[in-house]
């Protein structure tokens, strides 16, 4: 893995909780959406700490007048959850933050994108919600995309549920100066790639479809 690729696993005892919740294969899927919310909030919260820019500005208490900090609303935000499941990491990290746009991205099987804005200003910040990071193969595509609009480096933070380290290592190896904050590294990947011990198909559980074949 790239020296200067920055992963941050936030040390946080409801973020590891809710993960335990999230990685229970017995979790029906309100609770497992929940989860998927409560890690949005939390690990927004983290990367936000400091990246979110601030400005001074008086403020008129009922005793005097003092100096406080607010959020810069001139440099504005953008959030790109990658549906289905993104959105209910999204839904956690509207929460922590105070204003920004929203383009749900779709990548179709033949790797087209869907939803991304045609240009992002070159003062945007950009923060991208992917649910798990395996083998990076998706989410290089909508880097792509975003470095040819300008968008790289520390204008971009990445939010993700659980990572791979093989997917790590791919993402390190193109994508050197990225900053990528999740709840967890695993050590593998499967002959599916699925994240191992991960927590399953996100998506199909966030919909709460897993298993409906072997109903009725």
């Amino acid at each position: 893995m790239a020296m200067s690729l920055r992963v941050v696993v936030p040390p946080h005892p409801l973020i590891a909780h809710w993960l335990t919740v999230l990685r229970d294969g017995g979790t029906p899927p309100p609770l497992f959406g929940t989860a998927m919310l409560e890690l949005g909030r939390w690990l927004t919260y983290e990367a936000l700490r400091d990246w979110l820019p601030q400005r001074v500005v008086a403020v008129q208490t009922q005793l005097a007048t003092t100096e406080g900090q607010v959020v810069d609303a001139t440099i504005p935000l953008l959030a790109l959850p990658l549906l289905p499941a993104g959105l209910g990491l999204w839904e956690g990290a509207r929460t922590v933050l105070p204003a920004s746009a929203l383009a749900p991205l779709w990548i179709e099987e033949k790797g087209r994108i869907i939803g991304l804005p045609d240009a992002i200003g070159d003062r945007v910040g950009v923060l991208l919600f992917v649910p798990e990071i395996t083998a990076a193969d998706g989410l290089m595509l909508v880097l792509e995309r975003l470095a040819q609009q300008g968008v790289q480096g520390e204008r971009l933070r990445i939010i993700s549920l659980l990572a791979a380290a093989p997917g790590l290592k791919v993402l390190g190896e193109r994508w050197s100066d990225l900053t990528l904050y999740c709840a967890c590294i695993d050590a593998d990947v499967d002959g599916h790639g699925r994240i191992v011990p991960g927590f399953g198909d996100a998506d199909l559980r966030f919909r709460g479809i897993e298993g409906l074949a072997s109903l009725g």
